[in-house]
């Protein structure tokens, strides 16, 4: 079925369960040629002291942050049908990731109004430097500034749980659907209950959402399968704790496009001692879906700017003062 993650959608969430950590605890290294440097851990960018007065509490905040932000992208042939902001302190060792649903609207001028090409998703295969272009998007709904950029083909998905050796989750429910017409054909069939899962049964995990007539779907739809990846990925992140990092990033890294560097992530692997689970929190980003448009009507997840601002001011622990209540980040208008 069309509605179902693709191979190279599910990829993704695979390949951030074994890497996440060390991209996103990023410490001092040197920025290659042509990509933008991070902040520095001890010596964060600081900007001219007489343009301060200009910054707001939380463009300072940004400013002085030791946070970095960076994209992850699985596609469905030329729509990036998973995005993740992955968000990460090397100060606190605290990470956050936010899962961006692919149907979520982003006004372009240059399209329809709520056509298909108004959905995140389709941002990638329609813009000449595709993933700048995401980082774009993901920069204007949330309000928050993207360093980096990771996609994953499908080779990654086998060599990533090869490197971790399966994930243990608990299935809530059995997953059984059949699609014969999917090339190739698609059989699910999952017990539920806590296990161990590898190869291409976390494919199958990742890809389900609703059931074959008899057996339970995920009543939320397509939220319910976003929760079902937030839970593989914090618990194979566990996992790899416990693992020579470094070989599993230089199993996976092959495999992916990143503006990262094989240097830089053997580096970053060895600043994810010290992290914990504990210290990681996922969440979708705040909105609502709705049917718009007449010809015919379309589904779009509509953010809710009032809510991302939020987000984003305890993100960078900005008290949200009453001046700052009615402030919207977000670029979500309909």
């Amino acid at each position: 079925m069309k509605q179902f993650i693709k191979v190279f959608l599910i990829s993704l969430a695979i390949f951030s369960t074994v890497i996440i950590t060390g991209v996103f605890t990023y410490a001092k290294f040197t920025s290659p040629e042509g990509m933008t440097p991070l902040p520095d851990e001890e010596n964060p960018i600081a900007a001219d002291e007489e343009e301060d007065d200009d910054l707001t509490p939380l463009e300072k905040a940004m400013r002085d942050s030791h946070r970095v932000n960076a994209v992850l992208l699985g596609f469905e042939g030329a729509r990036s049908d998973t995005i993740m902001l992955a968000s990460f302190d090397r100060k606190t060792k605290e990470a956050n990731i936010i899962s961006i649903p692919r149907d979520t609207y982003y006004k372009r001028d240059k399209y329809a109004t709520y056509s298909e090409m108004q959905k995140i998703n389709a941002v990638y295969g329609s813009e000449e430097d595709g993933y700048k272009a995401v980082m774009k998007a993901v920069e204007e709904i949330t309000g928050i500034t993207v360093d980096r950029y990771v996609a994953v083909n499908y080779n990654g998905v086998r060599a990533a749980v090869d490197a971790i050796g399966g994930v243990e989750v608990n299935v809530p429910i059995h997953m059984k659907y059949t699609d014969i017409y999917d090339k190739p054909p698609l059989y699910i069939d999952i017990k539920p209950g806590p296990q161990i899962i590898y190869g291409d049964k976390a494919m199958e995990l990742l890809r389900f959402r609703q059931g074959d007539p008899g057996y339970p779907s995920f009543p939320n739809g397509d939220i319910g399968r976003v929760e079902m990846q937030q839970q593989f990925i914090k618990s194979a992140i566990k996992k790899s704790l416990s693992l020579k990092l470094p070989n599993v990033i230089s199993a996976v890294y092959p495999h992916v496009d990143t503006n990262f560097t094989i240097t830089e992530l053997l580096g970053l692997a060895k600043d994810a001692i010290g992290f914990s689970t504990d210290n990681l929190k996922a969440q979708i980003l705040p909105g609502e879906a709705k049917l718009l448009g007449n010809n015919p009507p379309l589904s779009f997840y509509i953010p809710n700017g009032q809510e991302i601002t939020k987000y984003v001011y305890e993100l960078y622990h900005v008290p949200l003062t009453a001046s700052t209540e009615e402030e919207n980040l977000a670029h979500a208008g309909e």
